[in-house]
């Protein structure tokens, strides 16, 4: 039961976020330290079945990106189509030293 409530939690936080992305609109909001307005620069590295490697656009996001808040989306990128193992490989495919909490690896 507590998986269930927790899975609720996460889809409604990502749900305000989407909400508040589309009030916000051209000022787009921030999550986890990724502007709303940027997310699709990584989109094509993590969908698909044989995604192209990160742009350098892309890598410079996940530079900046609060991976442990991004950990609290995991279990809803699928519904995004986005898979969430290269995900949480970008940071490695950029080239960076990024610790990944272990939650999401």
């Amino acid at each position: 039961m507590a998986k269930v409530s927790e899975k609720l939690m996460v889809y409604c936080l990502v749900a305000i976020f989407v909400v508040i992305a589309m009030v916000k609109g051209a000022k787009g909001a921030t999550i986890c330290n990724i502007p709303s307005s940027r997310l699709n620069l990584c989109r094509p590295a993590v969908t698909g079945r044989y995604p192209p490697p990160p742009t350098k656009q892309c890598c410079l996001l996940i530079k900046h990106a609060d991976l442990n808040c991004l950990c609290n989306f995991k279990d809803v990128l699928p519904a995004f189509n986005i898979n969430p193992s290269r995900a949480f490989a970008l940071p490695k495919k950029c080239k960076y030293n990024l610790h990944i909490p272990p939650k999401c690896r």
